[in-house]
């Protein structure tokens, strides 16, 4: 399992970076669509903080202080700071999910985020879940965006 996971979160985190990529123009990142709220900067960023937090920070003890506030009020962060950021969350997230034993995977998550006890592979499925979640969200922002522009 949790080489299946590793391989999932590597796989989309790699979506990632291509969907900020496609962007046409760097200030359409920022931009929102009628209808949303956030755009797909804020989401990438989001992710970022999300997974360097609750991967990086909580499984594999990287220093990371999350301002989850910024993820979502950020404007104008060059494209070229996005991607290096997805890709330090890329590589905190496979050192920490591969030094990951299959006891540590069946232990209970060591925070609390949910409301309720968790093993840490379940949030782990969850952790996914959220990232292709917003993903999602993220390609159509880029190809209505565009569209637009």
């Amino acid at each position: 399992m949790k080489e299946a996971i590793l391989t999932l979160f590597q796989r989309d985190l790699k979506v990632l970076i291509k969907e900020i990529e496609q962007y046409p123009y760097e200030n359409l990142i920022w931009q929102t669509v009628k209808g949303t709220n956030n755009a797909g900067g804020n989401l990438a960023l989001h992710l970022v903080g999300n997974l360097k937090t609750y991967i990086g920070k909580n499984l594999g003890n990287i220093e990371y202080i999350r301002n989850r506030e910024h993820e979502f009020s950020a404007k104008n962060i060059p494209r070229q700071e996005v991607l290096q950021a997805i890709n330090e969350t890329l590589e905190a997230v496979t050192i920490t999910l591969a030094q990951l034993s299959h006891e540590q995977l069946s232990n209970t998550y060591p925070e609390n985020v949910l409301g309720y006890e968790m093993s840490t592979e379940y949030f782990l499925i969850h952790l996914h879940g959220h990232l292709t979640y917003h993903l999602g969200q993220i390609n159509y922002h880029r190809r209505i965006i565009s569209e637009v522009s």
